[in-house]
């Protein structure tokens, strides 16, 4: 692409971004999802070299790929037999990486990081997210907003691609504006105190555990989080709902389904869904509700539960794992991102809940008035008059699927965004002086205190003979920690300070709950 058609993409994309409607990009996913996906594909067999040579090596003629039962029956790429497996300017159109603007970084489970290019446009894509999240949740579009972005800035995915996104919201036309402190909790709250007042609402962006961390840090500051009208906007956890009430409360929230919104994204291709008014309304029932949950996703815990558009990320399901196709720097068709979940249509999820004597429009609409008339006078007063409380209560209700998702297949845990993986944590365990007193089996997972702040919970076998103490639990601990900080990049920089040491419980080999015997072992629970 040289530098004029390149410009010319970028003014067009941009133009119609600026003047489409929100509800018009919406609504294109109706008549042209399969389409929009097979476009893709043939697109992607085209242009780029990697995704040529990886159909060539399994001697598929994309040009017999014709319909969506066709495509569906392609053979899916990975991280392992593709992204890592070519060079990275083969994985980009053309070959070029250099037709990317910007590259983001993610870290593997070495800490060497995995880098994503990514162009203009496809930013342009994720914005529509965040205009659904402002628009539809936060009544951005006639409330003066201040977005304090809590994301850790830099190479990381997170900071950058959030910021951009909400700056093209302020250039749309929405009475937006950013700052930038990342995950410096001081400048945070410093930021909220001295000029959340010139605002009409303050919605703070970044992982969940960090932001409640904010929260409770102000509370013991005296910092009245009320007066702000705090909106938050989180990726990269699952959380319950009774996380989500305990902190509305904390910040005087009376509407939880219209301020908050959880995005589920990756580094591999920006946001893939978000929740909606509408989703988190549902997973409310259904969290009160744990035999409809049951019936719904076939398992006792909540996944995660969020609305997408298939005109821009098509999903399927694969012995039950997502995989889905997407536009982005590197383009990607029936990605196994190695999350484990589903997907449910509009109509089949309102059928279902109906069975269940839910009727979530209708509770919805209740909230949204409620979410009206806890709108500050002064932003009610700013609406335009065709802005009636009847449009507003369809707000957050639109005609399109949701995905489920339960997390990482692959064995990671998420603590403050950051994918903790079991390998750090052995290689602690493998240390001298360590390595005498333990078996090396571990169990990881992240817990959360009676006050919902989250922890990262390391359960150890100990060796045979051996006694615990605490003298070998806080070396433990500390050997663990300095293992993650040298091995996992994400960890070091995502995770706050004083989150950072892990809880080490030492337990006799062989013992029930972690390591019975005679059982194949699993090193994370979720």
């Amino acid at each position: 692409m040289n530098g004029k058609s390149r410009q010319q993409q970028v003014i067009k994309a941009f133009e119609d971004f600026l003047s489409t409607p929100l509800e018009t990009i919406l609504q294109r996913h109706l008549n042209t999802q399969t389409s929009a996906a097979l476009s893709l594909f043939h697109d992607v067999a085209a242009n780029v070299p990697a995704y040529k040579a990886f159909l060539a090596e399994r001697e598929i003629n994309p040009a017999t790929i014709q319909t969506l039962e066709e495509f569906q029956k392609l053979p899916a790429i990975a991280k392992q037999n593709y992204i890592l497996r070519y060079p990275l300017p083969d994985l980009c159109r053309n070959g070029q990486l250099q037709e990317c603007d910007m590259i983001a970084a993610s870290s593997g489970s070495s800490g060497k990081p995995t880098f994503w290019p990514r162009f203009f446009t496809d930013e342009l894509q994720i914005a529509t997210r965040f205009e659904q999240i402002f628009h539809d949740s936060f009544y951005s579009d006639s409330r003066r907003t201040i977005a304090v972005i809590c994301f850790t800035l830099g190479t990381w995915v997170g900071g950058m691609f959030t910021t951009n996104c909400c700056r093209y919201l302020a250039s749309k036309g929405y009475p937006i504006t950013v700052i930038t402190p990342g995950n410096n909790k001081e400048e945070i709250l410093r930021v909220v105190q001295e000029l959340g007042s010139g605002f009409e609402q303050v919605v703070l962006l970044g992982y969940p555990p960090f932001l409640k961390d904010v929260i409770d840090t102000g509370i013991a500051r005296g910092v009245e989080w009320q007066q702000y009208q705090i909106k938050l906007v989180m990726a990269g956890e699952v959380f319950s709902e009774e996380w989500r009430s305990l902190v509305a409360q904390r910040v005087g929230s009376q509407n939880p389904c219209y301020d908050f919104a959880s995005l589920y994204g990756t580094a591999d291709a920006g946001v893939l869904g978000n929740e909606t008014p509408l989703s988190i309304c549902i997973r409310r029932f259904l969290a009160e509700n744990p035999d409809a949950a049951r019936a719904l996703f076939g398992e006792s815990r909540l996944p995660t539960l969020v609305q997408y558009d298939p005109f821009t990320r098509f999903f399927e399901v694969q012995d039950g794992g997502l995989l889905f196709s997407g536009d982005n720097g590197i383009p990607l068709v029936r990605y196994d991102i190695l999350d484990t979940g589903g997907i449910i249509s509009y109509d089949a999820m309102l059928q279902f809940l109906a069975e269940w004597g839910f009727d979530a429009v209708a509770a919805l609409q209740n909230e949204s008035h409620n979410s009206e008339f806890n709108t500050p006078n002064s932003a009610r007063a700013k609406r335009p008059a065709s802005a009636n409380s009847t449009q507003h209560s369809l707000r957050g209700i639109h005609q399109l699927p949701f995905v489920y998702v339960f997390g990482r297949s692959n064995f990671t845990v998420s603590y403050f965004g950051a994918n903790i993986y079991p390998e750090n944590v052995t290689v602690g365990l493998e240390q001298p002086g360590i390595q005498e007193w333990v078996t090396g089996k571990f169990v990881l997972q992240v817990k959360e205190d009676a006050d919902k702040n989250r922890f990262l919970s390391v359960v150890v076998e100990l060796a045979v003979g051996v006694e615990g103490s605490e003298d070998r639990r806080e070396a433990i601990a500390s050997s663990i920690l300095s293992q993650l900080l040298r091995l996992n990049s994400e960890f070091a920089n995502y995770v706050p300070v004083e989150y950072q040491t892990p809880q080490i419980i030492l337990a006799p080999m062989g013992d029930f709950e972690y390591f019975p015997i005679g059982v194949k072992h699993r090193y994370t629970r979720q």
